[in-house]
């Protein structure tokens, strides 16, 4: 694009059309030609050609077409063309051009002068113009509305042109007539709006004359008004009251674009809580009343935004926000969660359990295909409910539980997680906990959920029938052993045979490194994760026993767990049965289980062996029961235990410090003034009125109205372009908001001449796009000039802002370029700190396709300073859990997580090892989805490790 056009008309260049063609096809009588021949010239000209030969030719032959469409492509032609020479005086021949305007403007068509009149608009030539003032204006009484509202805004631009006050001194109180008289909603908005704009206390007063019939007005008039209303208020603080009446007025309105606008208008100029209250009311309605759920979102942000400034009146609003839940939209359902979570208390908690629960046995359906993911929402929810307020877990644990054989193996994973926590936090829930757990255990069949429920089994079951019920569950869905016979082992060995040299290929060529729940690493084959990877869901009968079934296709760490869990449970029979005989037997048949899970993993029967780690447990458990410490003993019944609360208290004293951090960001200091808004003069005022003077007084007393405007921080964003020395000196101050940076270049002229044609040509690598093309200036000597460059940003990633400033002088023939210095655009702009579930940061982990090895390099010699400081330097969030870092063992390893602006996940896992010498060794591994954010972030990691700044 070298020049403007209100038009954007595509260019294929491979094709280039020559003027002759053109030429002769406009000279022509076939219509479809000429239009096609028009739409050619217009490309060209829009491209950078000139065709100054084909000005006569379209005067002659288009200008006294008829056709519709050939007077609308002359119009784009027009606008485009050059209509003045070097010195800005317009050329001779555009008189042509004003003859066949005035023209079009008396035309009998209304079409042809309504597209006349919207062509005046974008003309800036106020020769050009000046004849035409009369035909405009005539315009305005037109029959049709049409032209009405297109000579309206023709008046306008006509006005706002630099001297366009002397050439229509009367038009504000011609439109003022106009939007008195006017009958066409679009007219009366463009009357408005040309008030607005040109005559502000014109449009004020006409808004109060008729302020009683504003609600009645048209759509588009009120969102003129709106506009009004907020460019003044901003401007003059004091007459708020009186606008707010009218903005109330309109939150009635039939128009949801009205409605909307009212209520952000409001949020944004009153504090009131009935304004707020009004406001939200809006939002919730707005949800309720329209279908698309691209609105819905964009309500829900603004509710989220009120949550943040306004949480005490939102609190009122939850259960208008819960209704959103109907929308079968998942992002719409999650973000609808997300802000009802932050507004539970006391007084309306159980409303909303009892919400949540009715659409979790909804979910039960199975009608909508994502109800499995919705559900595991909805058990997420109810969690954090429960963990917040714990007298509703008793209400909603046993219907949970329900789902512990969810086909889901996610939503089933967090309601054994849920109830591992509740049965910890609740003891007067235990037994029916247990109680309810060993009925529906049989009904599992996720390996995950089967090994959790079965550690729940083996800590909690303490009373003798309790121990006794938790054996015989598990002994029933291990079903008769032994697990194979001798015939099938034979049947195996053959084929075994045959495929184990393929196997041990497999299992050679593609190990890879998986992160373990403590962040370290551990080496995983493919061939232990294809014996394992159908132990996530078993489809089968439920008489064969679920235990079983994962056990024979291969999942022995299930294996081992259920040895520990019968370890457990037999050393607590020890203690609550009195019969040694009893005690025995139950030791006999747990030991003959663990002996024919050893023999199933050595056998031929499955394609591979027990690996080593579950091997090992088995036998110790094996040994355990054959031979009986007292250290030992505690060490199984009350460690894990120990363990598990230490883990829970860690977390809540993770979310009590987080809920401490935000309380800390005070509004208000202790020496305040205090406002006693029953002694302020109410001077006739509503309430509202006066609650939004008390609002104001407060934020005023806060210090919210005070902006700092010389911030350091700001200092540090100014970057030297040029040297002292060059001719031009140019710096930019760069700001960076989420999609965008804008570069705020200050240019000075050192020299004494007149530098003409002054650009700033800028370029850039990476995912960064110049929004629009370099201008040319004229800069005088010793004097300066703002130039602004807004820079589009597509992906997290380090980009580069390179350039240079060409100009010319009187004195030099050449033009004279001057290079700038680079602007390096840092990720760390765009990267913020977040916090994921372990679960879900594993998950990543092993989705995430690329990947970043950073070796440690670095003088930092203690482990817990070196985290710290790559937390610093990269802007991420630690999520391994502070207990787990403190011990001093040589060893740490932890995992990062953070957010970029555009939603991109960053992972960050950090594993280092005090060598002999002292010196720090390991690896710093990075994984992302995109590529881009992967090898930035390493590279800031590389630069950043050593300890500098």
């Amino acid at each position: 694009m070298e020049k403007s056009c209100s038009l954007l008309v595509h260019f294929d260049k491979g094709t280039p059309a020559l003027a002759n063609e053109i030429k002769e096809a406009l000279e022509g009588n076939d219509v479809p030609a000429k239009i096609d021949a028009m739409k050619k010239a217009i490309m060209l000209l829009l491209n950078g050609e000139t065709l100054p030969q084909l000005f006569i030719t379209i005067i002659r032959y288009v200008l006294p077409s008829e056709d519709h469409t050939i007077q609308k492509l002359l119009l784009l032609y027009l606008e485009i063309i050059e209509k003045t020479d070097s010195k800005g005086r317009v050329l001779p021949e555009m008189i042509l051009i004003c003859q066949n305007l005035r023209n079009n403007l008396q035309h009998p068509n209304e079409y042809l002068r309504g597209v006349a009149l919207r062509f005046l608009c974008r003309l800036n030539e106020v020769d050009i113009i000046e004849p035409l003032i009369p035909s405009i204006m005539s315009n305005l009484e037109h029959r049709h509305p049409f032209v009405r509202r297109n000579a309206i805004l023709a008046v306008m631009s006509v006005y706002k042109l630099p001297h366009g006050e002397q050439l229509l001194v009367d038009a504000p109180e011609k439109i003022e007539n106009v939007l008195t008289t006017e009958q066409d909603p679009s007219a009366k908005r463009n009357a408005f709006l040309m008030l607005f704009q040109c005559a502000q206390e014109r449009a004020i007063n006409y808004l109060f004359t008729h302020v009683d019939r504003v609600s009645d007005w048209g759509e588009l008039l009120q969102m003129v008004v709106l506009d009004l209303i907020r460019k003044v208020c901003r401007a003059n603080k004091a007459e708020k009251g009186r606008y707010i009446k009218i903005i109330i007025s309109l939150l009635t309105s039939p128009s949801a674009a009205v409605t909307y606008e009212c209520a952000g208008t409001l949020v944004s100029l009153s504090s009131a809580p009935s304004a707020i209250r009004a406001a939200a009311n809006t939002y919730c309605q707005l949800l309720q009343s329209q279908s698309d759920n691209n609105v819905k979102l964009i309500v829900l942000d603004r509710l989220n935004e009120l949550k943040s400034s306004h949480k005490d009146v939102m609190v009122d609003m939850i259960m208008d926000v819960l209704r959103v839940l109907s929308s079968p939209n998942l992002d719409i359902r999650r973000k609808t969660l997300d802000i009802v979570l932050e507004l539970i208390t006391p007084r309306n908690i159980n409303e909303v359990v009892l919400t949540l629960k009715k659409e979790v046995v909804k979910t039960q359906s199975g009608e909508l295909e994502k109800n499995g993911e919705y559900r595991q929402m909805l058990i997420q929810a109810i969690h954090s409910c429960a963990i917040k307020f714990p007298e509703v877990a008793s209400t909603v644990v046993h219907l949970l539980m329900d789902f512990l054989g969810d086909s889901n193996v996610a939503s089933a994973n967090d309601v054994v997680v849920f109830v591992r926590e509740i049965i910890e936090t609740n003891p007067k829930l235990r037994v029916s906990i247990v109680t309810r757990l060993l009925d529906t255990f049989y009904q599992i069949r996720a390996a995950r959920v089967c090994s959790c429920a079965l550690w729940i089994i083996g800590e909690y079951c303490l009373s003798l029938s309790e121990v006794e019920s938790g054996i015989a569950t598990i002994k029933q869905c291990l079903g008769d052993l032994p697990f194979y016979s001798v015939s099938e082992e034979s049947e195996a060995t053959d084929t075994s045979k045959k495929t184990q040299q393929a196997n041990s290929i497999t299992t050679v060529s593609s190990r890879r490194p998986a992160v373990l729940a403590d962040g370290t690493y551990a080496t995983q084959s493919a061939a232990s994760e294809t014996a394992l990877s159908p132990t996530t869901i078993v489809q089968g009968s439920l008489a064969t026993g679920n235990l079983r079934s994962l056990l024979l296709t291969g999942d022995f760490f299930l294996g081992a767990v259920v040895a520990c869990t019968l370890t457990k449970l037999i050393l607590r029979l020890e203690e609550v049965q009195p019969s040694k005989i009893e005690v025995n037997k139950a030791t006999t048949d747990a030991l003959l289980i663990m002996v024919s899970m050893l023999q199933l993993g050595q056998s031929c029967v499955l394609p591979y062996p027990i690996d080593n780690d579950s091997h090992d447990r088995i036998v110790l458990c094996v040994r355990l029961l054959c031979n009986t410490g007292g250290e030992v003993r505690k060490i199984w019944l009350s460690s894990c235990r120990e363990s598990f609360v230490n883990m829970l208290s860690d977390k809540q004293l993770q979310e009590s410090e987080e809920i401490k951090a935000k309380a800390q960001i005070s509004h208000a200091q202790p020496d305040d003034l205090i406002d006693f808004y029953h002694l302020k003069s109410r001077r006739g005022m509503s309430q509202l009125e006066l609650e939004d003077e008390v609002q104001d007084d407060l934020k005023r007393a806060t210090g919210e109205f005070v902006k700092d405007e010389n911030d350091a921080n700001k200092l540090s964003r100014v970057l030297q372009l040029t040297g002292f020395s060059d001719p031009v000196y140019a710096e930019a101050y760069v700001t960076v908001h989420h999609y965008d940076i804008v570069l705020d270049v200050t240019i000075i002229n050192r020299t004494k001449e007149t530098l003409q044609n002054l650009c700033l040509e800028l370029a850039t690598m990476g995912d960064l796009k110049l929004v629009e093309r370099p201008q040319n200036y004229t800069l005088a000597p010793q004097s300066s000039k703002q130039i602004k460059a807004n820079i589009k940003v597509s992906s997290t990633e380090t980009g580069v802002i390179f350039g240079n400033i060409v100009y010319e002088a009187s004195n030099v023939l050449d033009r004279t370029v001057i290079v700038l210095n680079d602007i390096h655009i840092d990720i760390m702009d765009y990267i913020s700190p977040a916090v994921c579930s372990e679960a879900a940061f594993r998950t990543m982990w092993a989705e995430f396709e690329w990947e970043n090895k950073v070796a440690v390099n670095t003088v930092i010699q203690a482990e817990k300073e070196f985290l710290d400081h790559i937390i610093k330097s990269t802007n991420m969030k630690c999520l391994t859990a502070p207990s787990a870092l403190e011990s001093e063992c040589g060893f740490l390893a932890a995992n990062l997580y953070a957010k970029s602006a555009f939603g991109e996940d960053a992972l960050v896992n950090l594993s280092v090892e005090k060598q002999s010498d002292g010196k720090l060794s390991g690896y710093i591994r990075i994984r992302s989805k995109t590529q881009g954010i992967a090898l930035s972030l390493g590279d800031k990691i590389t630069l950043k490790q050593k300890g500098g700044n």
